[in-house]
């Protein structure tokens, strides 16, 4: 740190809304030519710290500093007008205007002219957008485009305004492994400028990748703070929640029953090809692979999302038909989908509404009206056996943290009581906290005898979780590994290769 200079210094910063108290006497120190990664659990005042520092609020106590000079904004235009920029974890883009527009939004103008010079701001957008090295342009439509281009315009905008302090509040968090390497490669350009970063995430994998240095909070206290040429997974976890990263991932032995779930010889060109497998009563099979291996798609098929053209899907022993996830439901299959936000959830609705929606017709009476009290009883249960942290079962699911919503989405599952289990990413965009829950969790469904079927891209859940393994590799199965074959090295190995395609094929 000798290295660099401290452009922003929080000293003694506390925060209280209502009376709680979510920040406690934090330092926090943003030095320009470097990646700061800010880390820890859902609720330890992450994004508390750095909406402070870019306006958003006003601390409680203790104050910012500027260039070594006391400053104190009262908006986040304020902040930005002091070079300081805050990209949120969902683009805050205006769909319907173009990239020079949301670019300029609010200051296109030059002072004191009443007239916009368009032409002049194409260019200056389009040099922007050239310093970043990106495919898109001053004049192209937002709609339409992926949340990475809207990340890179997000980006774009605060580097119009001058910002030397980028803070980035989970910016992977719905990118794919090779948007968010590109984006990795953008953040490593910016700090090589010397403008200075704060990166906020989860994955502990990519802080490591990416940060220089590392800052730990903790029930809005700082725990601590160590250059990443001192760190390691085992250190950061244990900083966050005081347990190291193998103490989170426990397998647990239980007794594997017959087969549940079989697939013989699936197929949909183009996504994938004769995929065979099993699990049974008790298993947690693992699928293993890399972004666009065939993973979700086959995941797809079982559960009726998207149905295979060929092949034939196996439940308890017999052939099942499943167009649509309604005869999967019926034939005793669930799903907990990789995006919780488009697919898992209807964010505007309450908590109980989207636990209970799935199985409106059980809890229905002869009249068709829901019976509230059954469904209150069965809501309270799964709110208490999943502890998800809420106000009340009215409370908006969008109010609720990654962590909570994914329990949501589990529980609205278990309550259709099904057999065979399909979780594709489980711990996706939660906190190390939220996915211990999650890891005990799966482990008591294998003991009540469900068949689970994992999809992870992170290989310590394959490893530790799994009874088996199944890797993939552009829609081939390409390896299948018993609990003692289990290796990184073996795993990584079969999710690159392509094994040569069978003759009939």
């Amino acid at each position: 740190m000798a290295d660099h200079v401290p452009v922003v210094s929080a000293r003694g910063i506390g925060k209280t809304f209502s009376g709680v108290t979510v920040l406690k006497d934090v330092d926090f120190d943003i030095c320009t030519g470097e990646i700061h990664a800010l880390i820890g659990e859902n609720g330890a005042g992450k994004s508390t710290l750095v909406k402070i520092i870019s306006g958003v609020h006003i601390p409680t106590e203790g104050q910012l500093l500027i260039n070594g000079a006391p400053a104190r904004f009262k908006s986040p235009h304020a902040a930005r007008e002091a070079g300081i920029a805050l990209i949120h974890q969902e683009p805050l883009t205006f769909q319907d205007l173009n990239v020079t527009e949301n670019l300029y939004l609010g200051h296109t103008r030059g002072k004191g002219n009443p007239f916009i010079n368009w032409k002049e701001l194409y260019r200056k957008t389009d040099e922007v957008l050239k310093s970043l090295d990106v495919r898109i342009h001053a004049q192209d439509p937002v709609r339409g485009m992926s949340i990475a281009d809207q990340q890179m315009i997000e980006i774009a905008c605060a580097l119009s305004q001058n910002a030397r302090v980028i803070i980035m509040d989970e910016p992977t968090a719905a990118l794919s492994h090779g948007e968010a390497n590109t984006l990795f490669q953008l953040i490593r350009r910016l700090r090589d400028q010397d403008r200075a970063i704060v990166f906020i995430g989860h994955r502990l994998d990519e802080i490591l990748q990416i940060a220089d240095r590392i800052t730990v909070l903790r029930d809005g206290k700082l725990v601590g703070e160590c250059p990443q040429s001192e760190a390691d997974q085992d250190k950061l976890v244990h900083m966050m929640i005081n347990r190291t990263f193998n103490e989170l991932i426990v397998k647990e032995t239980v007794p594997i029953g017959e087969v549940l779930l079989e697939t013989r010889g699936i197929t949909y060109p183009g996504r994938y090809y004769d995929i065979n497998l099993q699990v049974r009563q008790g298993e947690i099979v693992g699928m293993a692979g890399l972004v666009g291996a065939g993973r979700s798609e086959v995941a797809g098929a079982i559960f009726g999302t998207q149905p295979c053209l060929s092949g034939e899907i196996i439940i308890k022993g017999k052939r099942a038909i499943i167009k649509n996830p309604l005869h999967a439901m019926r034939k005793g299959v669930a799903m907990v989908s990789e995006d919780r936000a488009h697919t898992g959830l209807v964010s505007p609705f309450s908590i109980r509404y989207n636990m209970s929606f799935v199985i409106l017709d059980r809890l229905s009476n002869k009249l068709g009206f829901v019976q509230t009290r059954t469904e209150s009883a069965l809501v309270d249960r799964y709110v208490s056996y999943l502890n998800v942290r809420m106000r009340d079962p009215e409370q908006p699911v969008k109010e609720l943290s990654g962590g909570n919503q994914q329990k949501v989405v589990i529980a609205k599952w278990l309550l259709t009581e099904s057999d065979i289990l399909i979780l594709d990413e489980p711990t996706r965009g939660i906190d190390v906290g939220a996915k211990a829950e999650v890891y005990k969790l799966i482990n008591e469904l294998a003991k009540q005898g469900k068949a689970i079927l994992m999809i992870s891209s992170e290989l310590p859940e394959i490893l530790q979780l799994s009874d088996r393994v199944y890797v993939m590799c552009e829609g081939h199965i390409t390896a299948e590994f018993n609990r003692d074959e289990l290796d990184s090295k073996r795993i990584m190995t079969a999710a690159s290769t392509v094994r040569e395609r069978r003759a009939a094929q």
